[in-house]
């Protein structure tokens, strides 16, 4: 598995945590890191994955929720939510990272974490907000 496959999974994993149990960042990377054993480059990345996701959750939520035509945020299962607020966020604020690569990665951690059907929602929402992206950048 590459390394940044693996730290999207990490992140996915520690953001779960923190939507459920509402825990600190920083505290949820701790404990995540004391019972996983990853490379540091794995950590350095899930680390800058999870904390600039939560820096910018807000408005990445309101994003999310203009895509998700008949869908509330809470309404969503908390895999689902994590995995496209850690997917925006690499769509909006990671341009290192190509946006066909963020919406893969995405749609594939869906289909390994998520209901069948989880991958064609996460794919149509960041679609949808690669689209806009796109456009408001020309």
């Amino acid at each position: 598995m590459r390394k940044r496959t693996r730290a999207r999974e990490c992140a996915l994993q520690v953001l779960y945590q923190i939507d459920v149990t509402s825990d600190l960042p920083q505290d949820s990377l701790e404990a995540y890191w004391a019972e996983n054993d990853e490379p540091q480059e794995i950590r350095e990345f899930a680390s800058k994955i999870v904390c600039g996701t939560q820096e910018k959750k807000d408005d990445i939520d309101k994003i999310i929720s203009k895509y998700a035509e008949n869908w509330t945020l809470q309404r969503m299962a908390v895999v689902d939510r994590n995995i496209l607020r850690l997917a925006a966020y690499e769509l909006l604020y990671c341009p290192d990272t190509p946006p066909k690569v963020c919406i893969n990665e995405a749609v594939e951690l869906a289909k390994k974490f998520a209901d069948p059907d989880s991958g064609k929602f996460v794919n149509g929402i960041l679609d949808g907000i690669h689209k806009e992206t796109k456009k408001d950048a020309k």
